[in-house]
């Protein structure tokens, strides 16, 4: 019996090394064609940026709504203390001037009946409320924003009759 022949096969010769910078090229053109799935990061960062200015939109707009009821809330209460007059100086010397304590007094049951929390100063001149609040908000608390702060002044002074009408 006869061996099998063999035939003699030539060694595969290595491909020549590139440098690395044709690797580099050649990787990153295959990377730039290859785009599946790219569109994932792009929906999920724009679904959390049009969810977070939703929110801001809303919470701030609430927040808005809430300041001016503060403010109306303020005012008031600076009226209603502002109607304190001090009869005794008015009805000896005709000089319309505030009773500071009894304006002060006023203020804050006005402030205790409509259930805001404030304070109030006044002078002879002047009564000034402050009122404060808190806004808890509706979406801005899933980035750590759970509260806005809020804050109203409002100052009012006595007068009596009409003045400067034309």
């Amino acid at each position: 019996m006869r061996p099998p022949t063999t035939v003699p096969v030539a060694a595969a010769s290595p491909a020549p090394a590139l440098p690395w910078t044709a690797r580099l090229r050649r990787r990153r053109g295959r990377l730039r064609a290859d785009d599946r799935g790219m569109i994932t990061p792009w929906t999920v960062v724009g679904t959390l940026m049009v969810i977070l200015l939703a929110g801001l939109v809303l919470d701030a707009g609430m927040a808005m709504a809430d300041q001016v009821r503060l403010y109306d809330r303020a005012q008031a209460a600076a009226r209603a203390g502002a109607r304190e007059i001090d009869l005794a100086t008015y009805r000896n010397t005709g000089v319309v001037q505030l009773d500071p304590d009894a304006a002060v007094g006023a203020a804050q049951r006005f402030l205790a009946r409509s259930g805001t929390t404030g304070t109030a100063t006044a002078t002879t001149a002047a009564v000034t409320v402050t009122v404060t609040g808190v806004r808890r908000t509706q979406l801005l608390y899933l980035i750590g924003v759970t509260t806005i702060p809020l804050d109203a002044t409002a100052a009012a002074t006595a007068a009596t009759g009409v003045t400067n009408a034309t």
